[in-house]
């Protein structure tokens, strides 16, 4: 029976045969194990560093492994020869040993890591980087360009970005060839057509790469490139496939056909973002990503093929090899996608050698043979992912599913002669897996998921405590024991739990392998045969179809989403909860009493969860939200987006509004001016969520904080525009239309620095249909008067200028003739604000006040054609 989960999607079969050894094939990959966790975490912790710090972790390491077999009395030969075939002995090895072997690898990874960053810190690439050089380069793109944002006003070009190999850089006459990698920033629709292997001439200007980014430099692209070479006959095929199908899908509705290309070839282009975010909520992600599902379920379908034309065991193997290999071409080989292709080849190989029973220890191999050579997967939380879930696959699913069903009784090991008549066992899935194999997915938006193929692992055979059908015991342990081992890095990557992701992934499992393999299909024989193509996407669409309705159903059930503390702090209380929990649901007794205090928890939730759930208001327009002293504000952009105007001095305050609105895209990002109370909560609204672009003040006075803000933008890779009157922006159903600062204005001064600073801030007019707002930020006196000058100023509601200050101008307010003024203030500030006399002036012309500080945050809605504000509070 397939089983899905987030992060561990393909089928998997548990051969019965194997659950006697798995204990003993659990201890002899240790000596795999605990080095390649090892090599993990010194990569992970050593990128980021200088490479002289990586030498002398790799040196002390070489030590010190010496000294440990110096102590053994062991020759290098042996304890190598000990190390690397321990695990294929009857007998695990002493753990004197496996220090030795982790420390070696420790040595390796901490070396590999400090060349690598030593070779990219050095060089012309990275000395031009330093002084952001305009240059002319020749670059090998080695992977498709992929679309960034797409935003209105000065913005309505699409930008891309895509890792590339620089040949030759150019400046000032000079040349220099090298060879680096390198990540390109560029606009223009031209870079979705362009393949990897292609190389071009570009110009742009260099730019040092975010810290732990292992590339020589960031090039940001001007100008159209012009084509050096055209892509390799492999890509061209390859990029003719992937075209094919998105053009087979174009019979299929609009949520179904942006999801099958990305679900057979990794093709997002055309997803629907509602679908997208849909996906995410309901745990189901990593369908939008090749994944080691998709692997297996291609190599599964090879081998039955290949085992009803009659061919050999090892000759199934290779061509199983060869139809992952193909795939990850056509799939592009991102670092998941690799790391499940071994762990696909690894299976293959055991499958053609009849050792299909040592899956841990071919999961450490490749972890081990990853972090070595491609370091940068260390610090992917999609790489994460990909290996906790299929380690959860191998260790837990097993047991779970033996106490949940009794052991199948068959005797069809894999490698040994079997009873005359009966079928051969080949110990692979349906999905492509081999003995307890099962593979595993996620992406990471670090947009990501991680993903695995499937590998035979050893199962174990346990007193069954259950009587469930042996298919249903495998189609739920799998599952949830990839959750489990995911949840950890969850935690750590966003800060909350997704529950009903099990239960989502279970219902869609049957959709997966069907649309596969009919993507994978119309994607062969588009080229040659479009209307074909169309006939086996049709199908395909039903399977993708029932993959939206679950995710649209998942979403909006009770409790699909719980929030929890992210960091280190979110997984140390994870910890002791687990450490709690388990030692009570072990015993009977206690066991009822903990089960229907949840029980009763949950009901009572249910019972007061309809009363919180009313906020936001259905249809808001609008949200202020209470961040404190300072100013945060979303504008509705659309279902799960919205524009965020400042973000208040609280990174955690502001994404908490922002999860209460739902909103996981922010297509623009306005910074009215750089004060700590506009701008300290950056990094609350980057948090798990895509950021088109971010609009900031021409005011550069407060250097350190406009800095911090640069500083921030180019660590994620986000683009960065100077607020200019008369842009204007359309998302969902709000305009939003710059009004100030011009430069004069932006050099205006007040009270001193603070207030020339206030005085440059990003004054913005919503207008919706029932209504408008003038988001006015902390403009003073003297730029309120400038404004009213030079633009003529009508709304409906007002954002006070500096959180109510006495600064106001009576001008300016009884020109605005807003009926209802929005003040965002911290209670019991410092500084006196709202002054009693703006309050004053405010009621004296009419408007009703609106405070953060006494009503929390305020939504703006329409309401009897006209617009209203609904504070969430008393």
């Amino acid at each position: 029976m397939p089983t899905t989960h987030p992060h561990a999607p393909a089928c998997t079969h548990f051969d019965a045969a194997h659950t006697d050894q798995s204990d003993g094939a659990r201890d002899h990959a240790w000596p795999l194990v605990v080095p390649a966790l090892a090599a993990w975490a010194s990569a992970l912790t050593l990128i980021g560093c200088s490479a002289r710090t990586g030498m002398i972790v790799a040196v002390c390491s070489a030590l010190a492994a010496t000294a440990v077999a110096w102590r053994a009395g062991l020759t290098w030969g042996r304890s190598r020869s000990t190390w690397w075939h321990a695990w294929r002995s009857p007998h695990p090895p002493p753990w004197r040993n496996i220090t030795l072997a982790t420390l070696i690898c420790v040595a390796a990874a901490s070396a590999s890591v400090a060349f690598r960053v030593h070779a990219l810190a050095t060089g012309p690439a990275s000395d031009l980087a330093k002084r952001n050089a305009f240059v002319k380069a020749e670059i090998t793109l080695t992977d498709d360009p992929r679309r960034r944002s797409k935003t209105g006003g000065h913005f309505n070009q699409e930008g891309y970005v895509t890792p590339a190999t620089l040949e030759l850089v150019q400046t000032t006459g000079t040349g220099h060839s090298v060879s680096v990698p390198i990540t390109v920033f560029a606009n223009g629709h031209d870079w979705s057509t362009f393949l990897p292997s292609q190389r071009l001439e570009v110009a742009g200007r260099l730019a040092e790469p975010t810290p732990g980014d292992l590339v020589a430099a960031i090039l940001l692209v001007k100008g159209p490139p012009r084509v050096l070479t055209p892509p390799s006959t492999l890509q061209t095929v390859a990029g003719s496939l992937r075209a094919g199908l998105r053009a087979a899908a174009d019979v299929l509705p609009a949520d179904q056909r942006g999801l099958l290309p990305g679900l057979v070839v990794g093709d997002v282009s055309r997803m629907d973002p509602q679908v997208a975010s849909d996906l995410k909520d309901a745990g189901l992600s990593h369908l939008n990503a090749v994944s080691g599902a998709n692997l297996a379920i291609v190599a599964g379908a090879t081998l039955a093929v290949s085992r009803l034309v009659g061919l050999s065991l090892p000759l199934r193997a290779g061509f199983a090899a060869f139809a992952m290999l193909a795939f990850a071409v056509v799939a592009r080989p991102s670092p998941s996608v690799l790391r499940a292709l071994l762990m696909g080849l690894a299976a293959a190989v055991a499958l053609g050698t009849g050792r299909a029973k040592d899956g841990l220890g071919a999961l450490a191999a490749t972890v081990l043979l990853l972090v070595l050579f491609a370091p940068e997967l260390a610090r992917s939380y999609g790489f994460a992912l990909s290996v906790a879930a299929t380690a959860g696959i191998l260790i837990l699913a097993p047991r779970w599913r033996d106490r949940l069903s009794p052991p199948k009784e068959d005797n069809d090991t894999p490698g040994r002669p079997q009873p005359a008549g009966e079928p051969q066992h080949t110990g692979v899935s349906a999905a492509g897996g081999t003995g307890c194999a099962a593979s595993a997915d996620g992406d990471g938006r670090m947009d990501g998921n991680g993903d695995a193929a499937s590998v035979g692992g050893g199962c174990e055979a346990k007193t069954a405590v259950g009587r469930w059908p042996r298919w249903v015991a495998e189609a739920v342990a799998v599952p949830v024991a990839a959750q489990v081992a995911v949840t950890p890095v969850l935690v750590l990557m966003s800060g909350q739990l997704t529950p009903v992701a099990v239960v989502a992934n279970l219902l869609v499992a049957p959709a997966v392998a069907p649309a596969t393999l009919l993507g994978f299909g119309a994607a062969l024989v588009a080229p040659v045969w479009p209307d074909g193509a169309k006939l086996l996407v049709i199908p395909a669409g039903y399977a993708v179809g029932w993959i939206v309705t679950v995710a649209r159903w998942a979403v909006n059930l009770p409790f699909a989403i719980l929030p929890w503390p992210g960091g280190l702090p979110g997984l140390g209380l994870l910890v002791v909860v687990v450490a709690v929990a388990v030692p009570i649901l072990r015993r009977r007794a206690w066991r009822a009493v903990a089960l229907t205090a949840a029980g009763a928890a949950l009901v009572a939730v249910l019972v007061i969860r309809p009363i919180a759930a009313a906020w936001p208001p259905k249809g808001w327009l609008m949200v202020m939200c209470d961040v404190g002293q300072g100013d945060g504000l979303v504008v509705a952009a659309g279902p799960g987006r919205g524009v965020v105007v400042d973000t208040g001095p609280d990174p955690i305050v502001m994404d908490r509004c922002l999860r209460r609105l739902g909103v996981e895209d922010v297509p623009l990002l306005i910074l009215t001016h750089p004060h700590a109370d506009h701008v300290g909560g950056l990094p609350g609204v980057l948090r798990n969520r895509r950021v088109g672009a971010v609009v900031v003040s021409p005011q550069r006075t407060n250097e350190r904080a406009a800095a911090h803000v640069s500083a921030t933008l180019a660590h994620q890779r986000i683009p960065e525009w100077t607020a200019s009157p008369g842009t204007g922006w359309r998302f969902g159903p709000s305009e939003l239309t710059v009004l100030a600062p011009d430069l004069a204005q932006s050099r205006m001064d007040g009270q001193g620095d603070g207030s020339a600073i206030n005085n440059s801030s990003v004054v913005v007019l919503v207008r919706w249909r029932s209504g408008s707002i003038l988001l006015s930020g902390d403009l003073e006196t003297e730029a309120q008067e400038e404004l009213l000058r030079r633009v003529p100023l009508r709304a409906d509601l007002l954002k006070t200028p500096h959180h109510g200050s006495h600064r106001q101008s009576p001008a300016f307010v009884a020109a605005v003739g807003a009926r209802a003024a929005l003040i965002s203030v911290g209670a019991g500030n410092d500084y006196g604000h709202p002054a009693q006399s703006t309050l004053s002036l405010l009621r004296r012309l009419g408007a009703t006040v609106y405070r953060t500080d006494k009503s929390g945050d305020l939504a703006v809605v329409e309401r009897d054609g006209g617009m209203a504000v609904v504070p969430r509070g008393p």
